[in-house]
Parts: structure tokens; C-alpha cells; sequence
């Protein structure tokens, strides 16, 4: 069984798109845990009226010390042998449970199963798919603007098992708990990769990310764990880390020079 947990407080605005979106899954195997932080508005309302009808939703609502604190009762509830954490804010493609469990029976336990996401702007509009294939540490501890690590828990899954390993969601990270959980995951678990669009991340305005990538928060919490983690490498790999980032940034900021002087040219080759 797949068990999905949602973190949820005063998300009228989006809850029960996200509990249809879970229904609409038609998977037999599945339960939907929704974990409330005492909201003020209709979201418990919302809530209470499918729970009612669907008995594959199972709910609590009470103060929390906030989104991973959350996720870890949630987590504590689950009677699946596979997670999967859905933001109220976001998606699922059709069918992505279905495909998730059968791809599920032949990885070995614990497994972190990571697919492609679209990221939604304000505009209503795909920005950008985010497609994390290499998923090996090092990879991904040369940063986002070189490699992308998954951007949303909407588009991978796990063992329930792995926090037995890696332990729980940190409960004083509540802006990139995220890349944490995806760091210590890659050291202990079996990682695959499916090229497929499996989530949908709204990046958009109101949403928790949006504000804080707008205030800087999420840059700040990112750039902590990347050098938190980046530390606890070896002298050797640290060093060719740094040489592979100095590397990377530098044909970055080439092949932006290229593009700028391409770009200049056809100006002037039109005047």
C-alpha cells in the first residue's frame, strides 16, 4: 500500500482540488493521510465532508510546530510500505500511483523512485519541467544552478523504511526540508530515476514557496545544507567538487556571453 501524506494549515484555497486529484488516482492500494495544523478557515470543513465518504482518507487536526512537524506525524500514522508527501498546493499526473506501485515491486528496500515535475508559474503556464537524472551525491551537491535535484515531493516516492535509516523530517527546517531529506536519502537508499512527468509544483503566487523564494528564505536554508553537507565530504572529493563547480560556473557564464554577443549581432546585422 502507497500512503500520501498531505501537510495542510488554512488551505481552503486548495484542499479539496488536492483530495480530488488523490480520488481521481483510482488506486485501490492507497491511503491519504491529511495532517491539519488547526486551521482557521474551511479547511477542516472541506475535510470532514470526504472523509466521510471516502474511507481511504484518514485526517488529524491539531497545533504543530509546523510543515515537517507535520509530515512526521503523518509519517507516524502511515500503514503503507511506500511515501509519497503531497503538498495541498499540488498535483499528481493521472494515474502516476498506479504506475508508482508496480514499478515499486522490483525495487529493493528501502528505494527512492524519483520522476520529472512541471513547475506552474503565476501565468498559468509550465515554466520549466525539472528532470533530476543524476541523483548520486556528488552530483548533486555541485548545486541546483548546475544539476537539479527534485524539485517537489509530488514527483518522487520512497520506502517507508528509509526513516528508520535517516531518521525523520527536520523539525527546525521548514524551507528546505526537501533537499535534507533528498541528501541523506541518496547516502542509504537504492536511487532510480524514471523519465517521466510523474508531479505538478505551483510556484505561484500565496503559496509557501513562492513567499519565501521571494523573501530569500529558501536561498538562505538551501545554501546552509549544500555547505552543511559539502563539509562532511572527504578533503579529496571536497576538493574536486570545488573544482568541478568552478568548472561548471565558468562554462555557464561562457556559453551566457555567447548568447548575449549572438544576440547583439542579429540586432545589429537587422539595422
Amino acid at each position: 500500500m502507497i500512503s500520501i501524506i498531505t501537510p495542510v494549515y488554512n488551505g481552503d484555497r486548495f484542499i479539496e482540488a488536492c483530495i480530488k486529484n488523490v480520488i481521481e488516482q483510482n488506486c485501490s492500494e492507497i491511503e491519504h493521510i491529511i495532517v491539519d495544523g488547526d486551521s482557521k478557515d474551511r479547511t477542516v470543513e472541506i475535510i470532514k465532508l470526504y472523509a466521510y465518504k471516502y474511507p481511504h482518507i484518514r485526517w488529524i487536526s491539531e497545533k504543530d510546530k509546523g510543515q515537517s512537524d507535520a509530515m512526521n506525524k503523518g509519517i507516524a500514522m502511515a500503514k503503507g510500505e511506500i511515501l509519497g508527501i503531497l503538498n495541498v498546493d499540488d498535483f499528481y499526473e493521472p494515474n502516476v500511483l498506479n504506475r508508482v506501485l508496480e514499478i515499486f515491486k522490483d525495487l529493493p528496500e528501502p528505494s527512492l523512485l524519483v520522476g520529472n515535475c512541471n513547475i506552474w508559474g503565476n501565468n498559468g503556464h509550465i515554466n520549466n519541467v525539472n528532470k533530476p537524472s543524476r541523483l548520486k551525491l556528488e552530483d548533486l551537491l555541485l548545486g541546483s544552478d548546475i544539476n537539479p535535484f527534485p524539485a517537489n515531493p509530488s514527483a518522487y516516492f520512497y520506502h517507508t523504511s528509509l526513516h528508520q535509516i535517516i531518521g525523520m523530517y527536520k523539525v527546525d527546517e521548514d524551507y528546505a526540508m526537501d533537499l535534507d531529506f533528498i541528501l541523506r536519502s541518496v547516502k542509504h537508499a537504492t536511487v532510480k530515476y524514471v523519465d517521466e512527468v510523474w508531479g505538478n509544483f505551483r510556484l505561484i503566487e500565496g503559496t509557501k514557496t513562492f513567499n519565501n523564494v521571494k523573501t530569500g528564505r529558501n536561498i538562505k536554508s538551501k545554501k546552509l545544507i549544500f555547505d552543511l553537507y559539502r563539509k562532511e565530504l572527504s578533503l579529496s572529493k571536497r576538493t574536486v567538487l570545488v573544482s568541478k563547480i568552478y568548472f561548471f560556473r565558468t562554462l555557464m557564464k561562457i556559453k551566457k556571453k555567447v548568447k548575449y554577443l549572438k544576440n547583439k549581432y542579429k540586432l545589429y546585422s537587422k539595422i
